[in-house]
């Protein structure tokens, strides 16, 4: 498995995850997955996955980095600590390797939420900050709130079908050392092989596939992570499909088939 390192910081991350977002696949899969070097396991106190997670890690827990969330209706100072608390209890870990903003709050100033996280690090309770969903001017703000810690990634939407971050928000962070972690890479399985809306987007995507010996799935995730500071944490709720999905990595697409694909889904 291919690794990326993590923002500004010296750490290697896999640049293919797993993410737990209406994970219902028990610890096989994910356990399989981090035996195939997918050792980053995405999760977030709303999805209601933490205690799966943390079932899946007992034993290997100082092989996978484990990134949470603190919901974005509770980044009050003290509800962010509290939250982070609960998390650590449910993932039956000491220290979360990446604790995340899951949204901007419009009422509660970035400043102390941003206060909270901080001294998470501090107490050791976290390891890095990072946020989800920000637009360019919330990372922006959210960093200027930050004098001591960096915010070394940001979470957002990101696939061959939805790539409005590339306008703005995608040459910010790889200007600025943040990783680009890629949520719903396959469009929730639509890249996965049926069900594409575009037929040429579909017929060139198989194309490709066919001709490196692929799935379309793993087409799709290597042009998502072929991108600069950008990794990928597609779900799956079964061994194989994790199997696939980590297949994605150890090999890339040409300039060529890159700029196909660019075309068939602009």
């Amino acid at each position: 498995m291919k690794t990326k390192t993590l923002g500004g910081t010296r750490t290697q991350v896999p640049e293919i995850g797993l993410g737990v977002w209406q994970y219902r696949g028990g610890v096989a899969p994910l356990q399989h997955g981090i035996e195939l070097g997918a050792n980053l396991i995405d999760t977030a106190e709303m999805y209601r996955t933490e205690d799966v997670v943390g079932e899946a890690v007992q034993g290997m827990r100082e092989r996978v980095f484990i990134a949470s969330k603190v919901s974005g209706d509770h980044l009050e100072y003290d509800q962010v600590l509290r939250a982070a608390d609960a998390s650590l209890r449910r993932l039956d870990v000491d220290t979360i390797d990446l604790y995340q903003v899951h949204w901007p709050s419009r009422s509660t100033p970035i400043e102390e939420t941003m206060r909270a996280m901080a001294a998470l690090v501090d107490s050791g309770r976290i390891r890095y900050i990072g946020v989800s969903n920000f637009s360019t001017t919330e990372l922006t703000e959210a960093q200027a709130a930050l004098s001591h810690h960096p915010i070394v990634s940001n979470q957002v939407l990101y696939n061959l079908r939805r790539r409005e971050i590339e306008r703005t928000l995608m040459p910010y962070c790889q200007s600025h050392g943040v990783t680009i972690i890629a949520y719903t890479p396959l469009d929730s399985g639509k890249l996965a092989g049926g069900g594409l809306f575009s037929s040429r987007g579909t017929k060139v995507l198989r194309e490709i596939a066919q001709r490196h010996e692929k799935t379309p799935a793993q087409v799709a995730l290597n042009w998502c992570v072929s991108h600069d500071n950008v990794i990928a944490i597609p779900k799956s709720d079964s061994v194989s499909r994790t199997a696939e999905n980590c297949g994605a990595s150890d090999w890339r697409l040409s300039a060529e088939d890159m700029a196909r694909l660019d075309q068939a889904f602009a």
